[in-house]
């Protein structure tokens, strides 16, 4: 018995490549009659940074700055993952309505789409593949690998040509 894909959770860092991987998601989800749940993961200030902040303002000032700043960072990145399933879905009626949700969740990004993935019973994450090299893989580590290793669904990574670059 083949397995059901109703979930689709498409982890985007929102690159020049991202609206290659999305057109994965996007045919998949067509062919399942699956939605899409998009997400992207916001990196948390560092301790350093925070401590460098708290030299120059009071923690009350800082924490309205980082929330207006989080506010203000979230509106741009559901607007530009808003454009980019727009002008995939442009003039397409089966898939205007493929993305049913788009989430910005602050932290370290595999443990979001790990965690998101879960959350929404995905039965299959989406992603694309960076290129590093073989000392910045060692070094630090890749968010595809991570996810490959630890989530529960099945991850489709998806390499883009890398001449492939499309802006939003």
């Amino acid at each position: 018995m083949l397995p059901e894909i109703k979930t689709i959770l498409y982890a985007t860092g929102l690159g020049p490549r991202a609206p290659y991987v999305f057109r994965y998601a996007l045919a998949l989800a067509r062919q399942h009659g699956a939605k899409i749940v998009a997400v992207h993961a916001v990196e948390p200030i560092s301790e350093f940074g925070q401590s460098l902040v708290s030299q120059y303002m009071s923690q009350a000032e800082s924490d309205a700055l980082h929330i207006q700043a989080r506010e203000s960072f979230t509106a741009k990145l559901r607007d530009r993952l808003g454009k980019l399933c727009a002008k995939e879905c442009e003039g397409k009626p089966e898939c205007s309505n493929a993305v049913s949700e788009i989430r910005i969740v602050e932290g370290h990004a595999a443990q979001v789409i790990i965690d998101t993935a879960k959350e929404c019973a995905a039965d299959l994450i989406i992603m694309g593949a960076q290129r590093h090299t073989l000392v910045g893989e060692v070094m630090l580590g890749s968010t595809t690998r991570k996810v490959l290793h630890n989530a529960q669904a099945p991850v489709f990574v998806v390499k883009a040509p890398k001449d492939f670059v499309e802006t939003l």
